[in-house]
């Protein structure tokens, strides 16, 4: 497959920020605490689906607290319809112990130290960054590694190295370019069936046969 161009590069780069310099994530939260359990529970599930279940699961525990005290059994029933939803209630009470424990019941916003919290990885550590506190950081979904990939600005073959490569390749605008990636990836250069005549990078694109995840 063809590599972007350092032009293509630097030209794809403008469009994104013209077209998302506004753009923000589409999970529903109110603050830090509520946005870290927000990302964590995003994995391999829809921001649509998060957004269904977090209203009731943040309105029984409302900080960390009262989550690091939660009975499993319910959290599981109230995140049931969530992708490996076991594991995640486990998870996010764990990661609010930590917090309680810790950083007393304030989420630390640094990535790092959001690593070391249950189920936070780099890539949920440095949403929460972009998001909360615009920093500039890349992070690589299945969304930002497709259009990465078809765009030909990375034939990296996993997220943690495609990211590196964006970072290198990109240096700032990070966060735009991220929430941008995230949005385009969602709703034009879908997995199946892109809505190409949609697009506004066309001529930049390498494939659109391949990543069809």
């Amino acid at each position: 497959m063809k590599k972007a161009t350092k032009k293509e590069i630097h030209e794809i780069h403008q469009l994104f920020i013209e077209k998302y310099s506004d753009a923000v994530t589409e999970l529903e939260y109110r603050n830090a605490y509520e946005l870290v359990v927000a990302v964590a529970l995003s994995a391999q599930c829809t921001d649509k689906r998060v957004n269904m279940l977090t209203p009731e699961l943040f309105q029984k525990y409302p900080s960390p607290k009262e989550l690091a005290n939660a009975d499993i059994a319910d959290v599981k029933k109230i995140i049931n319809s969530c992708s490996f939803f076991n594991n995640k209630a486990k998870n996010i009470i764990e990661m609010a112990k930590r917090v309680v424990e810790v950083y007393n019941g304030e989420i630390p916003l640094n990535e790092k130290e959001l690593q070391t919290l249950a189920g936070v990885g780099q890539k949920t550590a440095n949403v929460v960054m972009i998001e909360y506190t615009g920093a500039n950081l890349m992070a690589v979904d299945t969304h930002v590694f497709r259009v990465s990939h078809r765009l030909g600005l990375s034939d990296d073959t996993t997220a943690i190295k495609t990211e590196a490569t964006l970072v290198k390749k990109f240096k700032n605008n990070l966060h735009a370019l991220h929430q941008g990636m995230v949005l385009f990836g969602r709703y034009i250069c879908k997995a199946k069936n892109p809505i190409c005549e949609e697009c506004f990078l066309t001529q930049y694109c390498k494939t659109k046969e391949s990543f069809k995840v």
